[in-house]
């Protein structure tokens, strides 16, 4: 007999006759043989009533208050939801986050899973119960044991569902949601967006963290982790089979809590590197991809690639590759150079050093960790790129021993979770499965920082204190008499005021140090598996953002991410351009 774990959004039991079709459906799959149990969110926008009653009553409700009040809205869902099964004669008991066990951390509005206590739920099952769960909610252990409701932060839901999949090892977790699965973008934006019958949780987590809205990242994590079998699927199309995630991981519950394991799982090391800067190229559509295709057609591959902010009408632009292919691209750059004017560096002797895990930028505190360990042995960074899943610095190959050592001791990894030059084979996936875009955010950039070791952790540090998770970190590799760099990211427009704040104290002791704003952005991102066995990936996106005559500001990629920050008026344009660019339409 199977168990399986099925969520049901708002949109899905947004009302009393939806509910009574969700009740028929779940009824249905009971009489297949499956146990059930089964999450829910609040009915329709009662959520977003809820907390538009608050705000008429305070324009600062405390965060207590508040979780108090939003965990009624599942409440009302699951009392019907139940209801309207055991009139169907398919026996049912309702159960709030707190009945059913789950425990989580004493932060209001954004608690984290500790671990559930599956007991009632198993006894409830092994009676022939279906378990109707509120999701969004749980509850934290206070002073004396005291319980205290909380509220586990925006996609709550999927987050409960996916987490007592896990603790209770179900064979499934299935989120019905108001759209056929995962699809290729949005298609609200492009309308020949395609459904992606499967999808590793890994490109998952990078395209929930850019802005594709179906799975909140913290669900994906917790699949990716456990190994959890997600399957997204339709409410209203039964015979859609939906898209399934996948996952070669399948970790054990650690002490820390099944939400508090250790987020960084492995740390990898690529020597024999080698760093290209072209600094004071012109700021205007096309340069990077006549670069890029330029090395494409070269057959030289590329692996990391940053843009920093732009100054005036000049860029930036530096990129790694193979020791071994040094000469032949450093001449096709040369070439370029000659066409469009610019300054040509080179420097072999690098190493790429990297940590992966699930959602390490959604815990800001990983990455500032992460650099701190390496100033503090003396380790200048030359480069940074970042992404949901891996953080990566480039860094002189002579410290790259001492530099590994002190990374797994900082994060205790093991033997088996260290990789040295791991070969690159072909997976036989999709080279782009998908493509976000993401309107929420903010470029800020911090210019004139000193250039020595432990000035980047400082800076994320900083942030990390606040509270304020950076999507996009990117230090370019600048030459120039100064010695100073410029550390340029992104950041949800929310939290743009409260970076302020948490830098003041570094400018103080940066004197030559300011802040500066970048115009109104937009980031567009394409994500693929198959990135790293592809050749020109880059190239054709950058190409395609150059024949709609988009600039771009800022570029950053990761082993299966590139990422562009472009103009916020030209997002649209982008995201049609980069999707029919990959054929993700046909």
């Amino acid at each position: 007999m199977n168990l399986l774990v099925q969520k049901f959004g708002g949109t899905s039991i947004g009302n009393v006759n939806r509910i009574k079709t969700v009740a028929k459906q779940i009824a249905l799959s009971k009489q297949l043989g499956n146990d059930l149990v089964i999450v829910v969110s609040a009915m329709g926008d009662s959520t977003d009533d809820l907390t538009k009653l608050a705000l008429e009553i305070s324009k600062n409700p405390p965060p207590r208050e508040m979780d108090m009040l939003l965990a009624t809205g599942e409440q009302v869902t699951i009392a019907l939801l139940a209801m309207a099964l055991n009139e169907l004669g398919v026996p049912a008991t309702s159960m709030t986050g707190s009945q059913v066990g789950i425990i989580t951390e004493s932060a209001y509005g954004r608690a984290r899973i500790l671990e559930i206590k599956t007991e009632r739920i198993l006894e409830l099952l092994n009676n022939g119960q279906v378990v109707v769960v509120a999701g969004f909610q749980g509850k934290s252990l206070g002073r004396g044991d005291t319980a205290e409701i909380t509220t586990l932060g925006r996609g709550g839901s999927d987050t409960s569902a996916v987490a007592l999949a896990a603790a209770l090892t179900a064979n499934a977790c299935e989120i019905y949601t108001d759209v056929a699965g995962v699809l290729t973008t949005d298609p609200r934006k492009v309308s020949n967006a395609q459904l992606m019958k499967n999808i590793s949780c890994d490109e998952m987590l990078e395209l929930a963290s850019l802005g594709a809205a179906v799975l909140h990242p913290r669900a994906v994590e917790i699949a990716r982790n456990y190994g959890v079998k997600l399957i997204v699927r339709s409410s209203w199309d039964n015979k859609n089979p939906g898209t399934t995630l996948t996952s070669k991981s399948k970790q054990s519950f650690g002490k820390e809590g099944l939400e508090l394991n250790r987020p960084v799982d492995g740390v990898e090391l690529v020597d024999n590197q080698a760093l290209i800067s072209l600094s004071h190229i012109p700021d205007q559509p096309g340069i990077a991809a006549d670069l890029f295709e330029t090395l494409s057609n070269g057959n030289i591959n590329v692996d990391l690639i940053v843009q920093s902010t732009h100054q005036g009408n000049i860029n930036d632009i530096s990129f790694t590759i193979s020791k071994d292919n040094l000469n032949s691209a450093k001449n096709l750059c040369q070439h370029l150079i000659k066409k469009f004017g610019g300054e040509l560096t080179t420097q072999n002797e690098m190493t790429k050093i990297s940590i992966r895990g699930a959602g390490i930028m959604g815990r800001p505190e990983i990455a500032a960790k992460f650099f701190e360990t390496l100033s503090k042995v003396g380790i200048n960074l030359r480069l940074i790129a970042t992404s949901e899943v891996k953080v990566s610095c480039v860094i002189d190959s002579n410290r790259s021993a001492k530099g590994l050592r002190c990374v797994s001791e900082a994060f205790d990894l093991k033997d088996n979770q260290i990789t040295i030059n791991p070969k690159i084979t072909t997976c036989n996936e999709p080279e782009v499965r998908g493509v976000a875009l993401d309107p929420n955010q903010v470029q800020v950039s911090v210019i004139n920082i000193p250039d020595i070791p432990g000035n980047a952790a400082s800076l994320c540090q900083s942030l990390a204190d606040a509270g304020i998770s950076l999507d996009t970190i990117v230090q370019s590799e600048k030459k120039d008499n100064s010695n100073k760099k410029t550390i340029s990211f992104t950041l949800n427009k929310q939290d743009r005021k409260n970076a302020d704040q948490s830098l003041i104290p570094l400018l103080e002791k940066w004197p030559e140090a300011y802040i500066e704003d970048g115009s109104g952005i937009a980031r567009i991102s394409c994500v693929g598996a198959g990135m790293p066995t592809s050749k020109g990936t880059a190239g054709r996106m950058f190409r395609s953002l150059a024949n709609e005559k988009i600039n771009i500001k800022m570029i950053a990629t990761s082993e299966i991410r590139t990422t562009c920050i472009i103009d916020e008026n030209d997002g649209d344009t982008a995201l049609k351009a980069v999707h029919n660019c990959f054929d993700l339409g046909l």
